[in-house]
């Protein structure tokens, strides 16, 4: 059997498409470069702007027209936050959101075996636990994405994550440490930490992001790290003194800034106004004299 995947959004979907890449492979499901060669096409939404469900639907309409004999697996964020996605998207054979991954092969298997469709999106619940998936496989051997969190709990009102990703939560940082270390024996020497809201790792534990930091910096081979894109709240003086005491970690601040207007923020419901936002800036460079700053 073969399998072509197609990912929409964040780093962190593209974690998780390579991690069900590596999952489906070994099931003894190959990948193929082109749709027109796979028996399954497996979608990995997103639903972060009325944009994105457009391609996402575009995308299943053009993959059902050119390949009418696959089926095809729309998962993500899309059919977690719209339960009416088989609705939405009737192309779609098998549906599925961003949880229970792991039972995604035995879905495939029986949609590949009796052919009838399936649509179970299962909703999330406050209090559930990191759902570990397999190490991504990582096309580029000198830098890997590993993800270390998930979910958000800050409800802006124009966002809809909350819903398609459920509440914070936090790879464990054993698991972490083993992550870490077989991509440094994989031949990789740089690791980029991503999540839904990465400012929140550790809020479990009373920790923060300078526990996964830590984690990575430790393991022999791992040269630099660095961090995926960033909501201000949380970086404090001490987290970032803490930040500056490794060498392997690169400088590289990606700050959410949704507006330069305090009204609309309030209005979007941040947590931050605009002089809080550049005196982090400003502190930033207190501590990191050469950091690169990007929004």
């Amino acid at each position: 059997m073969t399998a072509y995947y197609l990912s929409f959004g964040c780093k962190v979907n593209q974690y998780e498409t390579n991690a069900l890449r590596g999952m489906l492979s070994q099931e003894g499901i190959q990948p193929v470069e082109q749709p027109e060669d796979a028996d399954l096409i497996l979608v990995n939404s997103c639903t972060v702007t009325a944009s994105s469900d457009r391609k996402v639907r575009h995308a299943l309409r053009s993959l059902r027209s050119r390949c009418p004999a696959a089926k095809i697996v729309l998962t993500g964020c899309l059919p977690q936050a719209h339960p009416d996605a088989a609705q939405l998207c009737p192309e779609a054979d098998l549906i599925t959101g961003t949880k229970d991954r792991a039972a995604l092969i035995q879905r495939i298997r029986q949609l590949m075996e009796s052919g009838v469709p399936w649509d179970g999106v299962t909703p999330y619940t406050p209090g559930e636990g990191y759902e570990l998936l397999p190490p991504a496989e990582n096309a580029d051997r000198t830098r890997a994405f590993i993800k270390i969190q998930d979910g958000c709990n800050q409800f802006c009102s124009y966002c809809i994550i909350p819903y398609a990703r459920g509440r914070c939560r936090s790879k464990p940082r054993e698991a972490l440490a083993q992550e870490a270390a077989q991509m440094a024996q994989a031949g990789c020497r740089e690791a980029v930490l991503i999540g839904i809201n990465l400012a929140f790792y550790g809020m479990e534990w009373q920790g923060d992001l300078g526990d996964a930091v830590d984690i990575c910096c430790a393991v022999p081979g791992i040269d630099r790290v660095r961090l995926g894109s960033l909501e201000p709240e949380k970086l404090s003086d001490d987290l970032l003194r803490r930040l500056a005491a490794h060498p392997q970690f690169c400088p590289q601040f990606h700050l959410s800034l949704q507006s330069g207007c305090d009204r609309t923020l309030r209005a979007m419901n941040r947590h931050y106004t605009t002089a809080e936002y550049a005196d982090l800036a400003a502190r930033i460079r207190r501590i990191f004299p050469d950091a690169a700053l990007t929004t």
